[in-house]
């Protein structure tokens, strides 16, 4: 089997379990979110993302968008049980917000469910597994070296599109979701790619840590098991990434994750505040400051300290950095 089709096949493969024991559920988007099948289809979406941007864009392109409907599904379920979560151990927020968010997650749950037997994923004979193992089959995949070559090409054209967004923005954020949230998503796929790559992406041999670097290289991060590559298996050709310079990368990633965090509870509070209630979203947000306390900071507080970890990282031009070279063990 050529090595591009086994890394589909072994998250498919994944999946194909998954969703056997998932069609037996009452409630099987919600089985697939507690049982961690975002996980398996962020590989399958960044896969296709990879390889629809280098070998065949049409074909990648259409199993890409499978993929995401279904990830998608599962990242708003995520959202709305990590609400109520966050909703439920604070005793000042109101029943009515409360409900407004159980009621949100039982809909995405019943929209995935629908989406899911709409698109055969729950059918007996895996209708839609089969026929993604048909296209995948049908593909004419590169040999190892000059895959690896084109893999090198994308990840680096992403790098530079990353780059373009973020000059576009001038390092000034204006909204949670469209910023912060964007910007992560984007830098969170360079982290993603090469686990889903299954061993293609090694780290270059260790060098000292440039000095601007070291305030990211905490021990957190260091020992982090999301920083540590899969193992080469039988994979032949590589790109090699720097490996400070992709802990840095992880340092940010979690850092705006943090403070993505902060800033979606602060709206999604203010929106269940107005669904339960009438009024303004000036009045909504003074109202969710109140019941998240006095630690709760201000949105533009937020938003600022989102512009300054993001202006300093880049600034320092570390994702320009961050591929070494490629290279083949034959």
């Amino acid at each position: 089997m050529k090595n591009g089709l086994s890394r589909f096949t072994f998250y498919t493969q994944k999946i194909e379990m998954l969703l056997d024991k998932a069609g037996k559920e009452k409630n099987p988007a919600m089985w697939l979110f507690i049982n961690n099948t975002r996980t398996p289809f962020f590989m399958l979406e960044g896969l296709a993302k990879i390889y629809a941007g280098m070998h065949n864009a049409k074909k990648f392109g259409k199993l890409k968008e499978h993929f995401k409907l279904i990830e998608d599904g599962l990242g708003q379920i995520d959202y709305y049980q990590w609400l109520s979560e966050a909703f439920a151990v604070n005793k000042q927020i109101p029943e009515g917000c409360r409900q407004i968010v159980e009621e949100q997650l039982e809909q995405k749950a019943k929209q995935l469910n629908e989406v899911l037997a709409d698109k055969g994923w729950l059918s007996g004979d895996n209708k839609r597994l089969k026929k993604t193992a048909n296209k995948l089959d049908e593909i004419d995949w590169l040999k190892s070296d000059k895959e690896v070559e084109a893999i090198s090409d994308f990840y680096n054209e992403s790098v530079a599109a990353i780059t373009r967004f973020v000059a576009g923005t001038d390092y000034h954020f204006d909204n949670i979701e469209e910023d912060v949230h964007e910007l992560r998503r984007k830098l969170r796929w360079l982290s993603i790619y090469p686990q889903a790559l299954q061993g293609v992406v090694q780290y270059a041999p260790d060098i000292k840590a440039a000095a601007h670097l070291k305030k990211y290289l905490t021990e957190e991060i260091i020992t982090s098991p999301y920083n540590k590559l899969p193992a080469a298996g039988s994979n032949t050709s590589f790109l090699l990434v720097r490996k400070n310079y992709f802990l840095a990368l992880s340092w940010v990633i979690a850092e705006l994750g943090n403070i993505k965090d902060e800033g979606l509870l602060l709206t999604g509070l203010c929106e269940a505040i107005k669904q339960s209630s009438a009024c303004s979203e000036e009045e909504a947000l003074a109202k969710a400051y109140t019941l998240l306390g006095r630690k709760q900071r201000k949105m533009q507080t937020i938003l600022d300290d989102a512009e300054a970890i993001t202006r300093t990282f880049f600034k320092e031009r570390n994702l320009q950095y961050l591929v070494a070279k490629t290279t083949s063990s034959r």
